[in-house]
């Protein structure tokens, strides 16, 4: 519910300050007095994009602001999806900067147009005769039977399966594009992958086998080396160690005779240990060479084929091939799995789509129930409103698809006259007509559904004093349901509102200024008295208006 708005350099608005009642309130004015600004104003609230040429001040910003009660609407899942902090009493601000820039506010957090767009209408329904288009688009007509036939909960839960349908059927493409992209590729793929596996490939490996081949490739050097360090060791008469024996017996010889000598002794004798370890481990690193031509040709062999599978597959270390083999033995196994996760994918869609036809068919039949009692309805508030021939034929045609609300299409067809051919809703009825379906359907849907404040922008265009009437019956009934604005130039209809509040225009300092005030009973005489008979006011006027209010 509206409970007060605020509008501040906006058109021909220096600042206005308003708070509203729930129930039925009406606005007037004269034409031209300013009530598109006001309609314009709210407007930007719900999210409409701004324009410079608005500010009435262009050096100074302007400021909408409007306040509204949600207690009563089931908005906290929407706030929370679009991030803003939920209070019962919410305030929209929006500011039109001398910039050009403009920005909005829900409760003091910054929000962008589509967040306020779909909080906004939620809020605020501003309908007008060229709002009445939304009667011919199919989304809104099924929403004016879903709400008599109460499929509420069932749409939710086919929702939910049809998003799961969804996924699963993306899923499915993905498969059969995967195997008929795969299919290409196996037979190279499998080729490549018999190459890596049959090449045992280990981690360290190359590395071991390079050593290794250094140490086949040079076993007749390595064995000469070997002989000389052991001679030029163990040599009988001129070998290092045969030399350091003597240099300890000389030493142990002076070490007897000062005690000064036996640290060169020790390290001496100390050193002599450590060569004969050289000396052992000489003449076993000499026991166990030994020329192998055949283990030469393998590990050249294993080295080559290393080599050449790293230059074919574009890398330089055993670990990346192995990763390589990794990944095409996945590609390999899962093309040859294909056909047996197609099948899989295809079982659990047509168990999923056992489930959903059955919603679905939950979803018809009670469309089909409540169809009547709309057509009931509609034909009923329709005579009402001088339109006593009007007729709707409409039914519901099976789908062959899974469409957003169900698998029914919709014909909603209209004649106005006795004996027409019905047609489309665009085609058979005029805009008066529209406005005048619309507003019934409107009534019917506040019966059903908590419907947002909405705001009547002179639907009763056109109409005579006695449809008037029965039109300003409809919205004062609706109003015990819902806050309705009706923005009127009929005293009929001025006359049932609970509130009534005249836009008017004045000059001061030469500059027009538009204003709203609110009307006392006296006021509204005055006011509906000048709507019955002019400027001039009449006894007769006067007496008609107070009758109209009583």
């Amino acid at each position: 519910m509206l409970t007060g708005l605020t509008i501040k350099n906006y058109a021909l608005i220096d600042q206005l300050q308003v708070n509203f009642n729930d129930g039925f309130t009406i606005i007037t004015g004269e034409t031209g007095a300013g009530k598109s600004i006001l309609l314009g104003g709210l407007s930007l609230i719900l999210g409409k994009r701004a324009d410079l040429s608005s500010l009435r001040n262009p050096e100074n910003k302007c400021i909408i602001e409007a306040t509204f009660d949600i207690s009563k609407y089931k908005l906290k899942t929407l706030f929370k999806e679009q991030d803003l902090d939920y209070e019962t009493q919410t305030i929209i601000r929006r500011e039109i900067l001398p910039s050009g820039k403009s920005r909005a506010f829900v409760n003091d957090s910054p929000v962008n147009l589509s967040s306020l767009q779909a909080l906004g209408e939620q809020l605020i329904d501003i309908h007008s005769q060229h709002e009445t288009m939304q009667l011919v688009n199919d989304a809104f007509q099924f929403q004016v039977i879903d709400a008599l036939a109460k499929t509420d909960t069932n749409l939710l839960t086919y929702a939910t399966y049809l998003k799961q349908h969804k996924v699963l059927k993306k899923e499915l493409k993905q498969l059969l594009q995967f195997q008929a992209e795969a299919t290409k590729e196996h037979d190279y793929n499998s080729f490549l992958l018999n190459e890596l596996v049959i090449a045992n490939l280990k981690e360290d490996e190359l590395e071991t086998l390079e050593e290794e081949y250094e140490l086949l490739s040079n076993v007749e050097n390595i064995q000469l080396k070997l002989e000389e360090a052991n001679a030029l060791l163990n040599e009988e008469q001129t070998g290092v160690l045969t030399s350091l024996r003597e240099v300890k017996t000389a030493l142990q010889k002076l070490a007897t005779i000062s005690s000064s000598y036996q640290g060169i002794l020790d390290r001496v004798t100390s050193s002599l240990i450590d060569l004969d370890d050289v000396l052992v481990d000489i003449e076993r690193f000499e026991g166990n060479l030994d020329a192998d031509p055949n283990r030469l040709e393998v590990v050249s062999g294993k080295l080559t084929t290393l080599n050449n599978l790293l230059q074919k597959h574009l890398v330089k270390t055993v670990a990346e091939l192995i990763i390589i083999r990794d990944d095409l033995s996945k590609k390999v196994e899962a093309t040859e799995n294909a056909d047996q996760d197609i099948l899989a994918k295809e079982n659990e869609i047509a168990a999923l789509e056992k489930i959903l036809n059955t919603e679905a068919k939950q979803i018809t039949d009670k469309r089909n129930k409540a169809i009547p009692e709309l057509k009931k309805q509609l034909e009923a508030i329709l005579s009402q409103l001088g339109m006593p021939n009007a007729q709707f034929d409409i039914s519901l045609l099976a789908s062959d698809t899974y469409l957003n609300n169900g698998k029914d299409n919709l014909n909603f067809l209209f004649s106005a006259n006795k004996g027409g051919q019905f047609n489309i809703l665009k085609k058979a009825a005029s805009g008066g007509e529209l406005s005048r379906i619309m507003l019934a359907i409107k009534s019917i849907l506040s019966k059903y559904v908590k419907l947002p404040t909405i705001m009547f922008d002179e639907i009763d265009t056109g109409v005579s004093g006695e449809i008037s009437n029965k039109m300003a019956d409809i919205m004062s009934q609706m109003s015990t349901k819902m806050q309705v604005f009706s923005i009127t130039h009929l005293p009929q209809i001025a006359a049932k509102g609970n509130t009534h509040y005249k836009v008017y225009k004045k000059d001061v300092n030469e500059v027009t200024t538009t204003n709203l005030i609110k009307l006392n009973h006296d006021d509204r005489v005055v006011e509906l008295a000048q709507m019955l008979g002019g400027s001039q006011l009449s006894d007769s006027a006067i007496a008609h208006a107070k009758q109209l209010l009583n």
